[in-house]
């Protein structure tokens, strides 16, 4: 499986924020995005996800028999929030999500008892999601990533709000998803804690370099 991103372009209103961005990540390659605040990483990763439609450019996914097109059907896209209900628990939130999303040809989810375990929160799907804290509340979202099987991982800030012990889970998760022929993509401030080449957006009209790790 590949994903392959040529020539992209895209505006926010009428300024553009970044131009003729191309690049190709190999099942098992992970791609940070790394720049300034405004510097277009979220606007990318949203287009990546099939969620905002380019000024320019193109966005595929496909393998060694067939080119699958568009990776919209085909992602996980975690954004900057959560979108949990506060009011339902934790084990109704997932169960909505792993319904919603189900399952790629690629492989299985996992249940929502072992993907909560799997975040270090075992025992809490009971609990309304309104009522964890803030980091309880960011890795409940990434259980979403476990209980709906995607090849491709969108990842907008991933760790906000995560300690230090927090952000070693999640790398884990992230290592097992790319060892199983997974693909992720992340913008973030932080390192990843991962292998992984590095797209430097550094300001407006796209000026970045492509650096390896």
């Amino acid at each position: 499986m590949r994903l392959r991103v040529e020539g992209l372009s895209a505006k926010r209103g009428e300024d553009l924020i970044f131009h003729d961005i191309s690049f190709v990540l190999e099942a098992g390659e992970a791609l940070i995005v790394t720049g300034p605040n405004g510097s277009g990483k979220s606007t990318l990763l949203r287009v990546l996800a099939g969620l905002l439609t380019p000024e320019s450019g193109s966005v595929r996914l496909d393998d060694t028999s067939a080119d699958i097109g568009h990776p919209r059907e085909l992602c996980h896209y975690l954004g900057h929030r959560n979108a949990m209900k506060r009011e339902l628990t934790v084990a109704e939130n997932l169960s909505f999500w792993k319904s919603f999303m189900g399952d790629s040809p690629s492989g299985s989810g996992i249940g929502i008892e072992e993907a909560t375990e799997a975040l270090g929160l075992g025992g809490i799907s009971h609990l309304p999601f309104g009522y964890l804290s803030a980091g309880q509340q960011r890795r409940i979202a990434m259980a979403k990533l476990l209980v709906a099987h995607r090849p491709v991982w969108i990842l907008d800030e991933p760790t906000a709000a995560l300690d230090a012990a927090a952000d070693r889970m999640f790398a884990g998760l992230v290592e097992r998803h790319l060892s199983a022929g997974g693909i992720a993509v992340a913008a973030t401030h932080q390192p990843l804690g991962v292998d992984a080449r590095e797209l430097r957006m550094t300001g407006f009209a796209g000026v970045f370099e492509e650096v390896s790790s």
